[in-house]
């Protein structure tokens, strides 16, 4: 179909001309709002060396075209570069894209939602052109203001404010979203809630931390204000919600700066290792844990580490009326077969605690109250696994050290499990701590000015336990082809999640200021059609945030072809000799993606 070329060219029959802008938001030292206005400047000639911080002139000659394009067999992209999709498909997220999923609703179980879960478009059906900010998109404000506050342009959607605004998610102030820190049972806010929960869990004698709680999956999380209230104490929480009548919700939660990501517990294992949290939450998430003989509660033991903290505050745990008292019962008969121990129940919230008793979890086994599962292979991802209708039998937990700091140093003995030795993993922590340090010196950028990362192929988690003295938060990906390392990344207090890079990531344009990619490219140069470089690249431009970083180490052959292709990709590439962990010196990317937007 036809398109407008992106700013300067001529209109000709029926192309109407459109305008590829590239902005710069410009941001002064302590002033926490920064300056938004745009700046206008030009593209940097192919004949000049590109540079991470153009001057202001005037607007800049692309040759860039807008036109909705579908990704093609033979992949092949123009010299003008890669086009830049309409305005309207500012928010594609391909797999979880509504007009795909109503396709496949004739055969999806809805009884189990499985609408909710990822259903990824073949490769015909994706998009293959540059996702667009919003009208007005502004530079993000810098956390940790952003906990509270966000531009209402970047994320310009009403539903939740007047649905929720009652209960204290969020409120709209003027330009901004203002998020007080409520939540459906907790509207009075989190911190308060946080607390009793700790007193719930201690017998009124400590909080959530001397319970033993530094890692939480937030199941259902709204917003994320819970995870943003439970920081201050040092704990990490994954918080996931679907793509669902709660309008983009998880949206928010990353432009407020808080790891999140879209995920939906239905038909399939949620894609993080088991005996990986101190504490499952659901606050009304709308999640069915009794029916289909309890599937889904099963699947919150597999995720649980023994003496684990399960805290429900929905109806059931309180009220008396409708079918309440019998969904409760179903779920006593439950978290009872599977012999977990129900701590406190008051002030609409219920907490129980997984208790390490594999006596127990034989005699129930035996009197057929529950069935135990096979024993897996560790080396295994749970990524796109079916939900399995039994309960593990949970390996013993290493201690924890009494602190994060020593946690991100200590070897994680699930490692020795999958032929890790301790001198490699201790290489690996020392390299990237040299490493990180050189990264920040070399972007030149404030440290305020990146807060979600995303380590594409973290390996052993290095990299995330490095950039742990700075003020950001890292998801961790370990790809599902490459080796289980990912229960070990939970082992040292980090969080992150199994993915495919041959298909996009579950989360929404713009959501990310740093991508690191180590070798990640070359493992994927020979996995088929729908994993080419130009693919994973296409991917990585549509989370990262404008200004946003990706950097890259890889072969030299994807190095060159990486910047080749970059700036048809709108992005700007600096390239610098570093060392690798064995002391070679290697041409290390950093590539920045240029504020542009649609006019």
């Amino acid at each position: 179909m036809g398109g407008g070329y992106v700013f300067g060219s001529a209109r000709s029959g029926q192309t109407a001309m459109v305008a590829l802008v590239l902005v710069v938001g410009s941001f002064f030292a302590g002033y926490i709002f920064g300056n938004n206005a745009p700046i206008y400047v030009p593209q940097a000639s192919s004949n000049s060396s590109s540079s991470s911080s153009p001057s202001p002139s005037g607007p800049s000659n692309f040759a860039n075209k807008m036109e909705l394009t579908y990704r093609r067999t033979p992949l092949v992209i123009s010299e003008r570069g890669v086009n830049v999709c309409p305005l309207e498909f500012n928010e594609y997220i391909p797999c979880h894209n509504v007009t795909y999923v109503q396709q496949l609703l004739p055969s999806l179980n809805l009884s189990r939602r499985e609408e909710l879960e990822r259903h990824c478009p073949p490769l015909e059906q994706r998009l293959f052109c540059l996702v667009p900010p919003p009208k007005d998109y502004k530079i993000p404000i810098r956390w940790p203001t952003s906990r509270d506050y966000v531009w209402r342009s970047n994320v310009n959607h009403t539903h939740l404010a007047e649905v929720k605004g009652g209960q204290n998610w969020v409120h709209e102030q003027g330009q901004l979203w203002w998020f007080p820190g409520g939540g459906t049972h907790f509207k009075h806010g989190a911190p308060e809630y946080i607390q009793r929960l700790g007193n719930m869990t201690t017998n009124e004698t400590g909080d959530l931390r001397s319970a033993g709680v530094e890692q939480v999956l937030d199941v259902g999380c709204g917003v994320a204000s819970f995870a943003a209230y439970l920081l201050p104490l040092g704990i990490q929480t994954m918080s996931f919600a679907p793509k669902d009548g709660h309008e983009n919700q998880i949206q928010f939660a990353l432009e407020r700066g808080i790891g999140a990501m879209i995920s939906a517990i239905a038909t399939k294992q949620m894609p993080y290792p088991a005996a990986s949290f101190d504490m499952v939450h659901c606050s009304r998430c709308r999640v069915d844990w009794h029916e289909n003989d309890g599937v889904l509660i099963k699947e919150v033991n597999r995720l649980l580490r023994p003496n684990g903290y399960f805290v429900y505050s929905a109806p059931p745990a309180y009220r008396k009326d409708k079918d309440f008292p019998v969904i409760w019962d179903k779920l006593v008969n439950l978290t009872t077969a599977m012999c977990w121990k129900l701590i406190s129940r008051k002030v609409q919230t219920a907490i129980w605690v997984k208790e390490d008793d594999e006596a127990c979890l034989r005699k129930n086994a035996e009197l057929e109250l529950i069935t135990i599962c096979d024993s897996e292979d560790v080396s295994k991802a749970s990524w796109k696994v079916p939900l399995r209708d039994c309960v593990d039998i949970s390996e013993s937990v290493p201690h924890k050290s009494s602190s994060l700091a020593d946690r991100l140093s200590a070897y994680p003995t699930s490692l020795r499990k999958i032929g890790i030795s301790e001198d490699e993993f201790t290489l690996d922590t020392n390299f990237w701590r040299e490493q990180v340090n050189r990264y920040w010196e070399l972007m030149k950028v404030n440290k305020t000015d990146v807060r979600n990362v995303m380590d594409t192929n973290a390996l052993f988690g290095g990299f995330a336990a490095a950039m742990n003295s700075y003020p950001v938060w890292v998801m961790n990906v370990v790809p599902a082809t490459m080796n289980n390392t990912l229960s070990g990344i939970y082992q040292r207090g980090l969080t992150g999640a199994y993915h495919d890079w041959c298909e996009p990531f579950s989360t929404y344009p713009r959501t990310y200021d740093l991508l690191h990619a180590d070798n990640l490219l070359s493992h994927y140069q020979n996995h088929g059609e729908s994993c080419l470089l130009e693919d994973i690249m296409l991917e990585m431009d549509r989370i990262i945030r404008p200004q946003g970083f990706i950097i890259i180490r890889d072969e030299e052959s994807i190095i060159s072809k990486v910047q080749d292709l970059a700036p048809k990709f709108l992005w700007e590439v600096e390239s610098h000799e570093l060392q690798n962990k064995y002391k070679k010196t290697e041409t290390v990317l950093f590539c920045r993606k240029k504020f542009w937007a649609t006019v």
